[in-house]
């Protein structure tokens, strides 16, 4: 059985970069042991916990269009919907169960519970 270690996402506003240029496409591998222990001990820690969130997704997201690096400033850069939306995909594939979802059906207006998930053609 093979799993599932990389992940596509398009930030819902998207990353601008100095030049104006629109980022939106990339790619968000699961986290490892070793992420989340070297997140903690970055320098932007120290004083503030919640920039934990920034330095590990930082690591944790491979890819994005058109940028060669992904660090924790251009992390702090995103638009408060596509923060929340990478947080959200973070704990989301690496969690160890399917999320579920309450979803209806936008025609006959049927409520059902399904699964959540960001691979691709699922």
């Amino acid at each position: 059985m093979l799993i599932q270690t990389e992940y596509e996402f398009t930030l819902p506003k998207g990353y601008v970069d100095s030049r104006g240029t629109l980022h939106r496409q990339g790619v968000m591998r699961l986290a490892t042991a070793l992420d989340e222990i070297e997140a903690m001990k970055h320098p932007g820690i120290k004083g503030n916990q919640d920039y934990l969130s920034v330095v590990l997704l930082s690591r944790v997201v491979s890819k994005l269009e058109g940028v060669d690096e992904i660090t924790p400033e251009l992390i702090g850069k995103l638009f408060t919907a596509d923060f929340t939306y990478l947080q959200n995909m973070y704990e989301t594939v690496n969690k160890a169960e399917d999320p579920m979802i309450q979803v209806q059906c936008p025609h006959c207006g049927k409520s059902f519970t399904d699964t959540l998930n960001f691979a691709i053609g699922e």
